[in-house]
């Protein structure tokens, strides 16, 4: 973090303590999804195995197509937010600007992800077992909070 005076001295011990330990919660939850989602695309029969997606046979056709697009895109689009998470740790100011883009991603990913299969379960679609896709809920909701936690604190930074 920046800061404009002298007097904030006191606080940059605690500030910077803050930022390393939410930079490293970023990089940890980040990499999970952006991990997941680059396995769930080049090697999804892995992914099956690890538990990180449902078999094809499993699921309703459309669904699986709409999974298997979502982690080619996923793949493609997480990476700014455990970036901000490592810019956090080395004090690097451009970490807000990292931070509101991966964030504003996150909080799209989860949105998108709750919703869709909330939708496609209240409509009868096989979306997976039912403790799966309510683990899958679970971390979709852990990173749309980290994501709008983000934004709030790179507004912050950058005001």
């Amino acid at each position: 973090m920046t800061f404009a005076s002298g007097n904030d001295l006191e606080v940059l011990p605690k500030m910077t303590a803050m930022l390393v330990i939410w930079g490293l919660v970023i990089i940890v939850l980040s990499l999970l999804a952006w991990g997941g989602q680059t396995v769930s695309w080049f090697a999804p029969r892995r992914a099956v195995r690890w538990g990180l997606m449902e078999a094809e046979s499993e699921v309703e056709p459309a669904y699986w197509a709409d999974i298997r697009g979502e982690a080619a895109w996923d793949a493609l689009s997480l990476w700014p937010m455990p970036v901000a998470g490592v810019l956090m740790i080395l004090n690097n100011a451009a970490w807000a600007y990292f931070g509101l883009a991966g964030g504003a991603v996150f909080v799209y990913f989860a949105g998108r992800g709750i919703f869709t299969r909330l939708e496609m379960r209240r409509r009868g679609f096989r979306i997976g077992a039912t403790s799966s896709v309510k683990l899958g809920l679970t971390f979709l909701a852990i990173w749309g909070a980290m994501g709008a936690l983000t934004i709030v604190a790179a507004v912050t930074e950058l005001t």
